[in-house]
């Protein structure tokens, strides 16, 4: 079956794609780049990176800006889903998520409207599951935004590593926020992993932190052959 996979460029998204690909035939990605944080429904730290990762794992992207409101997200979603039936002839969608009732409704909302198949492999993982498979296959994630106590400016920028992972699992335990992630305490950017035919490397940065929140944003990269 041709899908294609709503890709954030984060941790979920592409773990998400990869198993997708086990299965089926991801043909394309949908790269939606919210206005600013705000949004509800799309990811956004370094969403703009999703072009050269997308490169790097040779697949053709879609990539469209949106509004941060529900209603303008969602039209948006709808016009890039159409012009990936009319581009690749996708049958399905995969996406990342994991627990949100509020995204997995509203997507598969539109993916019935259109008679797409809705494939969410990600689906109920516990934090340590989740954690630990994205560990085990091989993706180099580090850490874009932190947006809960205690997570602070020194998390940010970090490679995701087993020491690293249980930290954060231990400091959601304690502190009551989902460890991977889910409730948005946590935005991720992959820089390579087995979707990946060149790797990513961050040439410059900039790190901003106020009130318990900040984003690592990437301001150069490069792409390296493996």
């Amino acid at each position: 079956m041709n899908i294609a996979s709503l890709f954030s460029g984060g941790k979920d998204s592409c773990l998400a794609t990869y198993k997708a690909q086990r299965y089926h035939n991801v043909v394309c990605l949908i790269s939606l780049v919210p206005k600013s944080i705000e949004s509800r429904i799309f990811h956004f730290p370094n969403v703009w990176v999703t072009k050269f990762q997308a490169e790097a794992m040779g697949l053709p992207l879609i990539q469209i800006e949106t509004s941060d409101d529900e209603k303008g997200g969602l039209a948006d979603l709808n016009r890039a889903l159409k012009l990936a039936v009319k581009r690749f002839r996708i049958e399905g969608v995969v996406a990342g998520i994991i627990r949100s009732m509020y995204q997995a409704s509203r997507i598969q909302r539109l993916c019935d409207k259109m008679n797409l198949w809705c494939f969410n492999p990600l689906w109920l993982m516990d934090p340590e599951e989740l954690l630990s498979e994205v560990l085990r296959e091989g993706f180099k994630v580090i850490i874009s935004g932190v947006f809960a106590y205690p997570l602070d400016e020194s998390f940010l920028g970090k490679t995701m590593s087993p020491s690293l992972a249980r930290e954060l699992l231990d400091l959601g335990e304690k502190h009551g926020f989902n460890a991977a992630g889910e409730g948005g305490e946590i935005e991720t950017t992959v820089l390579d992993g087995p979707i990946f035919r060149k790797r990513i490397e961050v040439t410059d940065y900039e790190i901003q932190y106020r009130g318990n929140s900040g984003i690592f944003m990437i301001r150069g990269l490069r792409l390296i052959d493996k």
